[in-house]
């Protein structure tokens, strides 16, 4: 096995549960006033205010689908695939069925996930926003994702992943393609907010045509049992790709996170960029992998890291393989701790040390999420800010 690959040998999927109790649309405005607060913080809003259409699944049963803006489609990916025959040839198509045991599971008893597609031309005013919700002790959830943005559309998502505050245990697999058409943009921003029993495996794949954009930042700021995720993208001739994470990692949280991005088209670009902060005695790989085998590639990762105790651990594995002879393929990894120097300084200027820690841990994590709108990247970036104040 390579160094950059994730050897998992993760949850035990027979442990949980595929019985899942049914809701029903009438359901949704308790549900909604019920969790709003939990829904707010992966960027989900129950009233869809500067959204152009919403996605709402809690456990197994799809209670919101609705769209806002013309051009647009959000569906349930069963709904889906029954109703568009041409879907079969997305179907699995990013990423293989039989990748792992998860894909296996997900292709053999999937719970819904979502449909997203922007018709071609079509830019969303504002971006379409899911989220996928456990509700219930000990479930499993199976989802399957489709989003498509066809040529020359535009299309951002904000997606929340997260538990009830009742839930302890839980395992979710979730599946994700993405097809960028000639000429189109996707900004996938996705947010987990986890609880300390949960086992967690995204599995991602994304397809760049000439000249498409795709930006996925990803956020994870709560404690998580167990969380492994390995997107893999495929860039298209001209295409540029980014790949931006922030995780605050504490308590006893095990995460295995990483990217490969695959210059495969001439003249295409890439990044891949993570901050990790690591504290009590959580475990985390950060992984980045960039291959380059067309003409005039350019791609460039960034792997760095922040230690708050001495029981954390942070292992960076940055890796670039090239095959033709004009690649070129850069990376800066780094970890380290908060210094003396920051703490004194501050320290001087009259806040306490646990008040200089947080300031300068909300600094680290406070990277340009690159693609968001004005008022979306300043929830994330709130998000941020009061994961930090923990420290305080």
């Amino acid at each position: 096995m390579r160094k950059g690959m994730p050897d998992d040998n993760g949850p035990e999927i027979e442990k949980y549960t595929l019985k899942a109790e049914k809701h029903d649309t009438k359901d949704l405005p308790e549900i909604e006033d019920k969790y709003n607060q939990a829904f707010l913080n992966v960027g989900y809003d129950p009233k869809g205010a500067e959204r152009s259409g919403s996605f709402l699944q809690v456990d197994h049963s799809v209670l919101c689908s609705k769209v806002v803006q013309e051009g647009v489609e959000i569906m349930s990916t069963t709904d889906a695939i029954e109703k568009y025959s041409w879907l079969s040839d997305y179907w699995w198509h990013a990423v293989a069925p039989e990748k792992d045991v998860y894909t296996q599971q997900v292709d053999r008893k999937q719970t819904h996930g979502y449909f997203l597609r922007t018709l071609p031309g079509v830019k969303t005013t504002y971006p379409l926003q899911s989220c996928l919700f456990t509700e219930q002790e000990g479930l499993s959830q199976n989802v399957h994702n489709i989003v498509i943005a066809e040529e020359g559309s535009e299309l951002h998502i904000i997606t929340g992943c997260s538990v009830a505050e009742k839930v302890k245990s839980a395992l979710h697999l979730g599946v994700s393609e993405f097809y960028v058409k000639k000429n189109a943009k996707i900004t996938f921003t996705m947010i987990h907010n986890w609880a300390p029993e949960v086992e967690v495996r995204p599995r991602s794949g994304t397809i760049i045509e000439e000249n498409g954009v795709f930006i996925s930042n990803y956020v994870c700021l709560d404690q998580v049992k167990d969380l492994q995720m390995y997107p893999v993208t495929y860039c298209g001739k001209n295409a540029r790709a980014t790949s931006q994470s922030i995780i605050y990692a504490s308590k006893d949280s095990k995460i295995d996170i990483g990217s490969k991005m695959v210059l495969q088209g001439e003249n295409s670009r890439a990044q891949i960029i993570s901050r990790t902060v690591a504290q009590d005695s959580a475990d985390v790989t950060a992984r980045g992998i960039l291959t380059g085998s067309a003409a005039n590639v350019k791609g460039h990762l960034e792997c760095i890291g922040l230690m708050l105790s001495d029981t954390a651990r942070i292992y960076s594995v940055p890796e670039l393989e090239a095959t033709v002879k004009d690649a070129e393929l850069s990376h800066e990894a780094a970890v380290g701790r908060i210094s003396e120097e920051e703490i004194a300084y501050l320290t001087a200027r009259g806040l306490s040390e646990e008040e200089a820690a947080g300031a300068i841990v909300r600094g680290f994590l406070n990277v340009d999420i690159k693609g968001l709108p004005a008022s979306l990247g300043e929830q994330v970036r709130q998000m941020i800010r009061m994961s930090a104040e923990a420290l305080e």
